[in-house]
């Protein structure tokens, strides 16, 4: 489902190439939930964005359900994204002037897709925010935000998601049960996760963890059974 081939990452700083990331090559199957972690500037954020499409290696390949995605031009990588990648983030990105419903609808809507609505409403459901989809960002809790940005992300049924940080806005409590839910939508739909946290915990909760450190994969724990814990948020 998705392949990094001896990806690397530079920036220019102070007229000099930083490297970010160096030689990062895994695998993950269709229906893998796995998290990336890393102390802070260790390129885990980095390395998220060349996996999606929103950033290009300096060397390297990525695939994305058999796409070359460094063979792609910007156009091509948004078209991709559109058909097969959600996107959950640790500020949620909400659309303050639509209420949690008309959040959900939108990637349908920009698709002109039929049935919009509906999908959302069952997607709303889904998350335990069926009677709260009249309700504006603001009037949600920072846990029920997730939820309404979780379902927004899932409602074009994408094969491949991505969070960034998405329990970082969250007490551990809320943050946990928001995973739970990752993990319940990753079972029953078989999208494939993978999830950047800098938090231990929650990250030992995937099935497979790729920590990252001074821009190398330094462990891969490869598949292993995910750890349940009771609640919903």
């Amino acid at each position: 489902m998705l392949v990094a081939r001896s990806l690397s990452k530079e920036f220019l700083s102070g007229g000099r190439p930083l490297a970010v990331l160096r030689d990062v090559s895994f695998e993950l199957e269709t229906g893998a939930f796995a998290a990336i972690v890393g102390p802070s500037g260790s390129g885990k954020t980095t390395l998220l964005g060349l996996l999606a499409g929103l950033d290009v290696p300096s060397g390297g390949q990525v695939l994305l359900d058999g796409t070359d995605l460094t063979a792609l031009d910007e156009d091509a990588r948004a078209r991709l994204r559109g058909e097969k990648v959600g996107f959950v983030f640790q500020s949620f990105q909400l659309i303050p002037t639509l209420t949690a419903l008309e959040n959900v609808t939108v990637p349908l809507e920009l698709r002109g897709e039929r049935g919009a609505e509906a999908r959302a409403r069952e997607l709303l459901e889904r998350v335990g925010l069926g009677g709260r989809g009249h309700h504006f960002p603001t009037q949600l809790s920072g846990g029920e935000q997730q939820r309404v940005a979780i379902a927004r992300a899932f409602v074009n049924r994408p094969r491949i998601l991505f969070a960034d940080e998405p329990t970082g806005n969250l007490d551990g409590a809320t943050g946990g049960r928001i995973v739970e839910l990752l993990e319940s939508l990753n079972r029953e739909d078989g999208t494939t996760i993978v999830l950047v946290t800098h938090d231990l915990g929650l990250a030992a909760r995937a099935q497979r963890v790729i920590r990252v450190a001074d821009g190398r994969v330094v462990e891969d724990t490869g598949e292993r059974r995910a750890v349940s814990v009771e609640g919903a948020a």
